[in-house]
């Protein structure tokens, strides 16, 4: 005994219309009674089917299937909403999937939420304002024996221009240990 037309049409992942048109254009041949022998139908399918009228099937490179797994099983457990539902072989079933894309737009909106509240700020702006604050502060240590230097040259009486010098010296090695790390800026 064979399979029925819907049967044999979710066994090749097609329309039970598809399978019909198949038997009627004699690409396939079911069993008089009406049923159909999986095997013997799925030789004929491949033998008696134009290549180049089929639709082709389009696969995502990057697409994993065990990775997307595991995020469907990641939202779930950081939801706390691990449903157990018997899926096989670790896959998730529908109800999972779905569930997990629901609490997936659920945690956006909350994320949109808290972002719009002043809750949440945006990483790469952050950086960008320190990496211009230090930039700053980088450039008033740079300028300050310049500024500095005629003051403090004329309090101790010495010459201006070797203190400049030996000031600007320092500075810019003090400078450049804080930006190689080799000082702790506790």
């Amino acid at each position: 005994m064979g399979l029925s037309i819907r049967a044999y049409a979710r066994h090749r992942g097609v329309t039970d219309k598809a399978v019909r048109k198949a038997i009627t254009a004699g690409r396939i041949t079911p069993n008089k009674d009406g049923t159909i022998n999986a095997k013997k139908a799925d030789k004929e399918w491949k033998d008696n089917t134009d290549k180049s009228k089929q639709r082709p099937i389009i696969k995502d490179p990057n697409y994993d299937p065990e990775q997307a797994a595991q995020n469907v099983n990641q939202v779930l457990k950081e939801s706390g909403k691990d449903i157990d539902d018997g899926s096989s072989q670790g896959h998730p079933s529908f109800i999972k999937i779905k569930t997990a894309h629901e609490l997936y737009k659920a945690q956006l909106t909350q994320l949109a939420l808290q972002e719009r509240k002043g809750h949440l700020i945006n990483k790469e702006m952050v950086k960008a304002q320190i990496f211009k604050l230090g930039r700053q502060v980088r450039d008033s240590w740079v300028n300050w024996p310049a500024r500095i230097s005629p003051l403090m040259a004329k309090e101790l009486e010495v010459d201006e221009h070797a203190l400049h010098t030996i000031l600007e010296k320092y500075v810019r090695e003090h400078l450049n240990d804080i930006g190689e790390g080799k000082l702790k800026l506790d």
